[in-house]
């Protein structure tokens, strides 16, 4: 082959190359295009000041099409599915307590993709920002504020991935001292240290006096509630299995979990566990419930369900804890509540 042919074949690749990326580009520009145009019928949003302080109200990342989607906004308790205030502050999951937040973030680097979580104070202004090793999946906030919490994967993408890991951080939001990884605690497993290789632990959930948790313990193809200690670096099996993300009600009695219904489905359904006889009842939702339940009051769970018609967003549900009643839509186009 010539020189010249050479070259006139180079020429003609990188104009291919440059057709095709801008392909790209203008496809990946539609449907951001698409995805910041309000939808007809849609929630009232509008930008305003958000403060994790104040009247009785629920904080949540707003899921609604338009420009302010991914934003924390807050409603109304008494009116959920009204008009939202968006604050300009994007998470991909929050949680808030006490006049403490946790934003977890996620957005495209130059070579990869990067990480954090922020921690903002009652103004949700930045008090301090972690690198985070994986792709954000929990967060929570312990009732006072003082601690935070969050679970990324390592690998994989979801918990149906037949590879992920998962590393769970806990951060004290006085001190600032990180405790980067769960793993790194002593675990008692039925009455008896232990340790593996495919230890993973996620979905923590805070007690009132600041040093108890509860998160899962996955390990040899089987999931358990685990009882931590923040002060002795613990985390002591409570005796149940299959539990998933377990949330903590504000009476610390009862536990929100999700149960796997069939060994390797991405299926689960939402029980809620009396830590007290560790009975477990299942509640009426009959989706399957991806998700870290809240807990609105000590008798009301929320969760979110992804929305009709739009994969990419959820509406945020809620149901009797005692397992009566049916489910009501709480939020539409919503994720991570927190009732403050």
């Amino acid at each position: 082959m010539t020189p010249k042919r050479r070259l006139l074949i180079l020429a003609v690749a990188v104009v291919l190359l440059a057709g095709l990326g801008t392909g790209f580009v203008l496809h990946a520009a539609s449907r951001a295009d698409s995805r910041n145009t309000a939808r007809a019928g849609g929630p009232a949003v509008s930008a305003g000041r958000v403060a994790l302080t104040g009247p009785e109200r629920v904080v949540f990342v707003n899921d609604a099409p338009g420009p302010h989607r991914s934003q924390v906004a807050t409603v109304t308790a008494g009116d959920p599915g009204g008009s939202r205030t968006a604050s300009g502050l994007g998470c991909v999951r929050f949680y808030a307590a006490a006049g403490t937040g946790v934003c977890l973030q996620s957005g495209l680097g130059l070579v990869s993709q990067t990480n954090r979580a922020v921690i903002v104070d009652s103004a949700l202004r930045t008090e301090h920002t972690f690198a985070l090793a994986g792709t954000p999946s929990r967060a929570r906030v312990s009732p006072s504020g003082r601690f935070a919490a969050w679970t990324v994967f390592v690998g994989g993408e979801s918990y149906g991935a037949a590879f992920f890991s998962t590393r769970t951080s806990i951060v004290d939001t006085r001190t600032w001292q990180l405790l980067p990884n769960l793993e790194d605690f002593t675990t008692v497993l039925d009455g008896r240290k232990y340790h593996a290789v495919d230890d993973n632990f996620w979905g923590v959930t805070f007690a009132a006096d600041d040093d108890t948790f509860y998160a899962t313990l996955g390990t040899a193809g089987h999931t358990y509630l685990m009882r931590g200690s923040v002060a002795r670096r613990t985390l002591t099996s409570v005796g149940v299995q299959n539990v998933e993300c377990p949330s903590l009600s504000p009476d610390g009695t009862r536990v929100a979990f999700k149960k796997r219904v069939l060994n390797g489905a991405s299926l689960w359904h939402e029980y809620v566990l009396d830590l007290r006889t560790l009975r477990a009842t299942p509640l009426a939702e009959h989706h399957s419930v991806d998700d870290q339940a809240t807990w609105l009051d000590n008798d009301t769970v929320a969760y979110a369900l992804p929305h009709e018609g739009d994969v990419k967003s959820t509406d945020l549900w809620s149901v009797p804890a005692d397992g009566t009643g049916t489910p009501r839509l709480l939020i539409p186009d919503a994720s991570s509540p927190a009732p403050l």
